[in-house]
């Protein structure tokens, strides 16, 4: 059984310490948000928080996070980034943005106006080509970002492509 903090509520998971952490919280704890995607570590689509981290939920075992904080999309509430998505109208199919947008909470957690090399550090694929878009929203939101809160006392951002 593995004990860990998701979206700021104490889990216990009582799975195969080798599951990924992706399977766990989509099937087990009923939050879909992370997407599975690629099969081969690379997209981005099952991107989540642990410990302040972008990390991919498909690499990640249950077995190692074993008291790690989780933090899904679910949790971020009225994150700048949403803001700003909508505003430079980022949507197209939709599949890839909770990945790139947690992936983005982190950047900007860290880097308030990421510069190039920041974002190129961010590795989320949409094939859909948001790219040009997801760039103006990060500048949006950069200028609007504040802390999120994951249902706890810390607090957690978004990172994205």
């Amino acid at each position: 059984m593995t004990r860990m903090t998701v979206n700021g509520e104490a889990v216990r998971f009582r799975l195969d310490p080798e599951t990924p952490l992706l399977w766990a919280l989509r099937d087990a704890a009923n939050l879909t948000g992370a997407k599975y995607g690629c099969d081969t570590r690379e997209c981005g689509a099952c991107t989540v928080l642990v410990d302040g981290q972008a990390t991919l939920s498909c690499a990640a075992t249950v077995g190692a996070l074993e008291g790690a904080e989780v933090v899904t999309i679910e949790a971020l509430g009225d994150h700048p980034l949403f803001t700003a998505w909508e505003a430079e109208q980022v949507s197209q199919c939709g599949y890839c943005e909770p990945g790139m947008v947690m992936a983005l909470a982190a950047l900007l957690r860290v880097s308030p106006r990421p510069g190039a090399a920041e974002l190129a550090g961010v590795a989320n694929i949409c094939r859909c080509g948001i790219g040009p878009r997801v760039l103006r929203a990060i500048r949006r939101a950069g200028s609007a970002s504040a802390p999120l809160s994951n249902g706890s006392s810390d607090s957690a951002q978004p990172a994205s492509e």
